[in-house]
């Protein structure tokens, strides 16, 4: 081998190493360019399927549609923006509504129809740089490479499928708040917690005019007494201290922004007085066994749940609202107010269920407080109404209960002896008959739970759905006379009256001189009242509840305005004013003793001219007590005897919770 065949091998393999090595470099050049532009491209196509899909959800959870205003357009949008995916002249979103349907190759597809929002589709492109290493290329073959490229993106969202959903509430609420109604308010609810309250009259408008989130407020109620989130059941079964819900409303109201500091404001008023009272909230709201938190997303009125809570707490306590009753010609009148039983303000559930059984144990049902108000006047004395004496005198019943009494007295061995002491003198008993001075009546007035629930539904299509309820006015009991303020208001007993007396036939011992002669003695102290029986007032009546069924055609859904009903049942009104307007003097048997005795069976003449003169008296008298018994007191609390207001809302394919369906 010669020396230059020596030499050249190493040389060769030198340069065929350094070959080698610059092709790997480049091809890894390539690769790297490759991965990076990939790797970009990947990135930007994520980022893009992230704003679609976000958008998506976010228009479907706030229920979009695309008819005219294009809500799910604008929620989309705004997602969008919020994500750093602005439309402009490179970049377009858009959204339509429609629905999903799952074909025969068990596929999804999506079907656009304008008039559906069961799925909303966001569609969003933009324009990105196609790839470095086209650039580079383009730099030695112009045109050859797109320098930007297009990207696509789609999401369609929808909510998960849940059975109906329908919710009732029940009560009436003022629409106004004036100085009037305030005062009225600050001392019912006052009086019913025990405490001196003073909110305002734009206080009291403001828990009038606010919407809180049934949902929101118990997830937060949840936080606030350490219960598991979701954990609903638990929540509405436990003790809770109104500050409390108080405080979680607040809370919620806060986070809705400052449109709510006036109801912030009536909220921290009345907490100042609730002290440390617990109550059940189950008690007030009714969820369906197994419902999903779907149904617990409607709205309440602040007012209206509040007012609940109030009358749960005082049925739990001994405590009376006493409010001033002003009637002009009374003087201090009152009226005592307590609540017997709470209210169940609302109630959400599956009406299918509730249609099975509609009073069973998933039954959609809601009542009004069962609430017992004492009203207790003073009158003018009745001893000097004109023309009442000689009323009484000429009436042929007084005669007759006198002659009851000499009967009477004359039965016996011992009554014998009494004629003829009369007679011939001595000591012996005679008629004594006094007209009291009555100055004092009362008016007892009970209204029962009103009453309403779930019997049917239709939702064969939103167009016409609907939802039949049966609401029952509640049961009115009456009594007038005299009443025991301190039994009155006790939850196991019915209240008794007593009748008040107006005349007494009783009896006094006289001393008589001998043959008549000369003046009789009489000692009043020895006189028996009612002995001979006596005339008095006592109405002790109840008018009977009304039923009705009603249909509420394409009731709004459960997050909207429900539809309100009004079951009139003012005939049950007038017959109330009717029995109180026609109060009745009657006639009571001689007992012999201080009480008045059982009723005595008269003709319908004989208390005429009685009725004529001291019937009329007391008609005008107690007729004007009703009406702001009635149109006032106790509409404060929610409850209106001549009418019963019940709310519907109806969701028949409800939103539940948000997914992508494509």
């Amino acid at each position: 081998m010669s020396p230059r065949s020596h030499f050249n091998g190493p040389a060769r393999q030198r340069g065929a190493i350094g070959l080698m090595a610059a092709l790997t470099l480049g091809l890894a050049l390539v690769c790297m360019v490759l991965v990076v532009d990939s790797g970009r491209l990947y990135m930007e196509q994520r980022r893009l399927q992230r704003v679609v899909d976000v958008a998506a959800l976010e228009a479907i959870s706030r229920s979009g549609d695309c008819l005219t205003g294009l809500s799910a357009a604008a929620f989309a949008t705004a997602s969008a923006a919020r994500n750093g995916f602005a439309v402009a002249q490179d970049t377009t979103l858009a959204v339509t509504c429609g629905t999903v349907q799952t074909g025969a190759n068990n596929l999804r597809a999506f079907t656009v129809d304008a008039s559906k929002k069961e799925a909303i589709s966001v569609v969003a492109t933009r324009v990105v740089p196609t790839s470095v290493g086209a650039a580079l290329y383009a730099l030695f073959r112009p045109g050859s490479v797109a320098p930007t490229t297009r990207l696509h993106a789609t999401a369609v969202g929808t909510s998960a499928i849940l059975p109906p959903m329908a919710q009732l509430t029940i009560g009436t609420t003022a629409l106004t708040v004036d100085a009037s109604k305030s005062a009225a308010l600050n001392a019912l609810w006052g009086g019913l917690l025990g405490g001196s309250l003073n909110l305002s009259v734009a206080g009291w408008q403001g828990l009038v005019d606010t919407n809180i989130s049934l949902l929101s407020y118990l997830n937060q109620l949840a936080l606030d007494v350490h219960v598991d989130a979701g954990n609903y059941t638990q929540v509405l079964s436990q003790s809770i201290q109104i500050n409390q819900l108080i405080d979680t409303a607040i809370t919620v109201l806060t986070k809705g922004g400052s449109t709510t500091s006036v109801a912030v404001s009536g909220l921290l008023g009345l907490k100042a007085i609730v002290g440390n009272t617990s109550v059940v909230l189950g008690q007030l709201l009714q969820l369906q066994t197994g419902a999903t938190s779907a149904a617990l997303n409607a709205n309440l009125q602040v007012f209206q749940l509040l007012e609940a809570v109030v009358q749960l707490a005082n049925s739990q306590n001994a405590l009376t609202a006493t409010v001033p009753l002003s009637i002009p010609g009374l003087v201090n009148g009152s009226v005592k107010v307590k609540v017997i039983q709470p209210p169940q303000l609302s109630a959400v559930g599956n009406p299918a269920l509730a249609k099975a059984d509609p009073m069973g144990a998933n039954r959609i049902y809601v009542k009004t407080a069962q609430v017992r108000t004492l009203i207790s006047l003073n009158l003018p004395l009745l001893s000097g109404v004109a023309g009442l004496a000689s009323a009484i005198v000429s009436t042929p019943l007084v005669g007759g209960l006198t002659d009851t009494l000499n009967n009477l007295l004359h039965l016996n061995i011992a009554g014998t002896l009494n004629s003829l002491f009369c007679a011939l003198g001595g000591t012996c008993q005679r008629t004594n008959l006094q007209i009291l001075p009555t100055s004092s009546i009362d008016i007892l007035l009970e209204a029962a739970a009103a009453d309403s629930h779930v019997t049917d539904f239709n939702c064969v299509s939103d167009a016409t759905k609907s939802l039949t309820t049966q609401t029952n006015s509640s049961l009115v009991k009456l009594k007038v006379g005299k009443i025991d303020a301190t039994n009155a208001f006790s939850s196991s007993a019915d209240v008794t009256v007593q009748p008040l007396a107006l005349i007494d036939v009783g009896v006094i011992t006289c001393t008589i001189p001998l043959l008549g002669l000369g003046s009789a003695t009489c000692d009043q102290s020895t006189r028996k009242p009612f002995y001979g029986g006596g005339l008095g007032v006592m109405v002790d009546t109840s008018v009977a509840s009304m039923q009705n069924i009603h249909t509420y055609n394409q009731p709004p859904e459960i997050k909207q305005t429900p539809l309100n009903y009004s079951f009139g049942t003012q005939g049950l009104v007038n017959s109330l004013k009717g029995t109180l307007s026609g109060v009745q003097v009657q006639a009571y048997k001689p007992t012999g003793s201080s009480l008045l005795g059982g009723l005595l069976t008269t003709t319908a003449d004989v208390l005429a001219s009685v009725n004529s003169t001291l019937g009329v008296v007391i008609d005008n008298l107690l007729s004007p007590v009703l009406d702001p018994i009635l149109d006032g007191l106790l509409a404060n609390l929610g409850i209106t005897l001549n009418k019963v207001d019940v709310g519907a809302n109806l969701s028949c394919r409800p939103p539940g919770q948000p997914m992508l369906a494509i």
